[in-house]
């Protein structure tokens, strides 16, 4: 069942993007005739429906090797390749030519989030020419699709860390105030976080704003939620003497903004390395806050966390 739902998860997200295709169509020669009128094909339907009838016909070896950060393309069913791991701290990351704006920290040090927001519309306007291009060159590789891991909104406060300069600082506030921008920047939104791209006339969703056909791309606030101890040591780190006050009053604040409040909604936080009394903080905090998330929200692993996370907790023995 576990399986399942993590299968729908990443589906979903995919049949999200590509809904676009009514506005830049995949042209896929070995589709059938026939193929093109199943219904996860049908841009009338939602997400979640177009996505549980393509997992109906997926095989359990195209289940498999749609699971991990590079998906292949399942030509049979006309399913896109995908790459769901992308950078873009400031600016598009490890692709080629493209703006450079100042360090994550340097832009905290604004003070500007209506600043921020304009950078990251600018950085998501390079990462769809990119993703174009890369589909139009029938080999999309890593670091050249539409998922990116940013914004970076651990909360820093031990300079022994050795990645501080991903974030906004130690204010949770502030924290949360970029992570809003970035997120809406990247995924198509105003300031006021309103969607800028969809059709009209859509009804209006449970937190007011309208239903779109696709977002812009799918942005993923890093790392949930403690990932501030030293990076030599992330993987067996212990943060033993947390407080739970500041657990929910420091580290959470600005997930809980980016998930609950303005819908970073496909890809969500990375689940950290970080542990908390031996119990893996992905799953310490996750137990009481995904409670309080939407279901709609989605989460993804990061770099080798899993294998971490088995390697190292005593909950997954």
């Amino acid at each position: 069942m576990e399986k399942r739902k993590l299968l729908v998860i990443l589906l979903t997200g995919i049949c999200a993007l590509t809904a676009s295709a009514q506005q830049l169509p995949y042209q896929n020669p070995n589709m059938t005739a026939s193929a093109q009128q199943l219904p996860y094909q049908n841009p009338n339907l939602t997400a979640s429906q177009r996505a549980d009838d393509l997992l109906s016909r997926l095989t359990l070896e195209e289940k498999v090797s749609l699971m991990m950060d590079t998906s292949p393309a399942i030509e049979r069913l006309g399913i896109p390749q995908f790459q769901w791991w992308n950078e873009a701290l400031h600016g598009i990351g490890r692709n080629g030519y493209a703006t450079v704006f100042p360090i994550t920290m340097a832009m905290a040090a604004s003070w500007d989030d209506a600043l921020l927001h304009k950078v990251f519309t600018a950085v998501s306007d390079e990462a769809r020419v990119k993703a174009r291009q890369a589909k139009q060159s029938g080999n999309i590789k890593r670091y050249q699709s539409l998922s990116f891991w940013t914004p970076n909104i651990n909360i820093f406060r031990d300079p022994r860390w050795g990645r501080g300069q991903e974030t906004y600082g130690e204010d949770p506030y502030l924290t949360s105030k970029m992570g809003l921008a970035v997120v809406r920047g990247l995924q198509g939104m105003t300031y006021e976080g309103e969607w800028l791209a969809g059709p009209t006339g859509n009804p209006r969703n449970a937190y007011g704003s309208p239903r779109t056909a696709y977002k812009k791309l799918l942005a993923c606030a890093k790392h949930y939620a403690v990932h501030s101890g030293p990076e030599w040591n992330r993987h067996t780190f212990d943060v033993e003497s947390l407080p739970e006050r500041d657990l929910w009053e420091t580290y959470l604040p600005a997930f809980k903004a980016t998930v609950l409040r303005h819908r970073l909604r496909r890809c969500s936080p990375v689940p950290t390395w970080s542990a908390a009394r031996n119990t893996g903080i992905c799953r310490r905090p996750c137990a009481a806050a995904t409670s309080r998330r939407p279901t709609s929200t989605r989460a993804c692993a990061d770099c080798s966390s899993p294998a971490s996370n088995w390697a190292t907790s005593t909950l997954t023995r």
